[in-house]
């Protein structure tokens, strides 16, 4: 599942992302590196807070007590795994 597809208040852990560019396999996405260097990392949980009225754009994430805006197209390079409900995070 990708993390644009995930719902307001909902909880999930950041499996991978995305490093390829879609056009190029052979070069790296530097949206990637830098949502890496953010802390979008495999282990961490992420949430989402709002999104936006129209189409879902921006999305309001936050990582533990740091809150980021992403765009659509860079959520979508953003594979999560949903957590279980009631489990603390």
């Amino acid at each position: 599942m990708r993390l644009s597809d995930l719902k307001v208040k909902q909880t999930a852990i950041i499996c991978k992302v995305n490093r390829t560019s879609e056009n190029n396999v052979n070069q790296l996405d530097l949206v990637a590196s830098r949502l890496e260097t953010l802390g979008f990392v495999p282990g961490t949980y992420v949430q989402v807070i709002t999104k936006g009225i129209f189409g879902g754009d921006p999305i309001l994430i936050q990582i533990g007590f740091t809150r980021f805006a992403l765009r659509k197209i860079e959520a979508e390079k953003i594979e999560i795994q949903i957590t279980v409900e009631g489990a603390s995070t």
